[in-house]
């Protein structure tokens, strides 16, 4: 069976989990794990992808990010290309590093970016013991947790917008979300936060027999984590620049097309969108012209 197309558009929340091939380390020691960091923190800045939260384990990673200029596919390719050439050379290896291709499952924000930072966070805690409890957690260098608790920085990571989701003050963010992570210890592995579809969206086979006992008709998608009307508004607008894409592609539409295209849909000028102006109407504009 083909695999399904990804699902992008700028400004899609993604929880990305990268694998090491046959379930092998990708890091070896701090150095790999520097390297990989440097690298992401680049491209994200670069590119202008938000990241909300990141941890790297031994024989996989987990991030969460929000498409920005370039989409995720090109993101991740330029990453993960880049580190297994550097890890490969360095470790005096050949061949594939990674499982597969990487997963990727857009996210629906509104009702799963805070619970998302918590489980990726909750990582090196829940999955390996690779730290011993919540304390060692905040110092622990290789997650992000760390960064939203002030003691690392991360300049790739969008903390403030996180934390302004807990409080309004640093310190009262601080306090509200370790308490909200303290939370979710408990809560122990959670496979509804690892994938898309019918059944994760809606929360576990119990809920899912709840709700068509009662004869509601919800829709799923394998690529997406969400509820139903968000399913089919995200797989209506995918469509829709399908069509889009082939439409262009048989027109053969030229760059300056392109750009005086947008440059009219955003009502601003063309000359605009080549500009160095950081006025938010022509930043968001370069961005889908970009994408």
């Amino acid at each position: 069976m083909p695999r399904q197309a990804r699902i992008d558009a700028p400004g899609a929340l993604h929880h990305i989990i990268i694998r090491g091939i046959e379930r092998k380390a990708i890091f070896k020691d701090n150095a790999d794990r520097t390297n990989f960091l440097k690298r992401l923190s680049r491209i994200v800045l670069e590119t202008e992808t938000v990241c909300y939260a990141w941890v790297l384990m031994t024989n996989h990673v987990h991030l969460l990010l929000k498409t920005g200029l370039a989409p995720i596919a090109t993101v991740m390719r330029r990453l993960l290309t880049g580190y297994a050439v550097s890890f490969n050379r360095r470790h005096r290896r050949h061949g594939q590093l990674f499982q597969n291709r990487y997963k990727s499952f857009l996210c629906e924000q509104q009702l799963y970016l805070m619970e998302l930072v918590r489980y990726i966070h909750l990582n090196p805690l829940r999955a390996t013991r690779m730290v011993t409890d919540l304390k060692a957690l905040k110092s622990y260098r290789w997650c992000g947790h760390s960064a939203l608790m002030g003691k690392a920085e991360a300049k790739f990571q969008d903390t403030e917008f996180v934390l302004k989701l807990f409080g309004q003050s640093f310190r009262q963010a601080r306090r509200a979300y370790e308490s909200y992570v303290s939370k979710g210890i408990k809560q122990g592995r959670r496979p509804d936060l690892v994938g898309g579809g019918l059944l994760r969206s809606v929360g576990g086979w119990a809920k899912l027999r709840g709700i068509r006992d009662i004869g509601v008709r919800i829709k799923g998608d394998e690529r997406i984590l969400g509820s139903s009307d968000f399913v089919e508004r995200v797989l209506k607008e995918a469509d829709e620049q399908l069509e889009e894409k082939y439409r262009l592609q048989v027109n053969v539409i030229s760059l300056q097309a392109l750009v005086e295209k947008v440059a009219h849909y955003y009502k601003i000028e063309a000359e605009d969108l080549k500009s160095a102006s950081k006025e938010r109407l022509v930043t968001k504009a370069r961005r889908a012209l970009c994408y």
